[in-house]
């Protein structure tokens, strides 16, 4: 069944094929989905600081029956945290809405501000910066996995070349 199986991620956590995804779930109503797709097997909760739900996601997560290490919580900094600082307050501000002690997967939601996105300003220099936090979040225990999204090829090589 697909809900039981699993990529390895480079650092060799796995992360489950499918998971729920939570955009547009308002925070008063995502525990429930949460706990009812818990109870159908998903074992991935994926939010964002920008879905503005991460707090009834946590509740969800710590109320499902399901043990901590059994779930792979995912959220997303906010395409608007362009700074090493934003971002690791941002990354601390969802662990405690979230109430959980770390997260899976931390991504970086866009290469740049949703209001600007695919503009003609790339935020490369930025983009490294909130990488150096997601690393640094990552070294510090706080999650286990980093990565990105939305991002285009010369974005991810702008990364990988620093």
């Amino acid at each position: 069944m697909v809900l039981n199986e699993k990529y390895k991620l480079n650092n060799g956590i796995e992360i489950p094929k499918l998971g729920l995804g939570t955009w547009m779930i308002p925070d008063s109503e995502v525990d429930s989905a949460v706990k009812s797709a818990v109870k159908l097997g998903y074992r991935l909760i994926d939010t964002a600081q920008a879905y503005g739900n991460e707090s009834g996601v946590g509740s969800g997560i710590r109320s499902c029956g399901v043990s901590r290490d059994e779930m792979f919580v995912t959220s997303k900094v906010a395409a608007e945290n362009k700074t090493y600082d934003s971002a690791l307050s941002s990354i601390d501000e969802s662990l405690k809405k979230t109430g959980l002690d770390y997260l899976d997967l931390m991504i970086i939601h866009s290469p740049q501000p949703w209001a600007e996105f695919r503009a003609e300003k790339r935020y490369f220099e930025e983009n490294k910066e909130v990488w150096r936090a997601l690393e640094d979040v990552c070294k510090a225990g706080k999650v286990k996995s980093i990565g990105v999204s939305n991002f285009l090829a010369d974005d991810l090589q702008n990364i990988l070349d620093d």
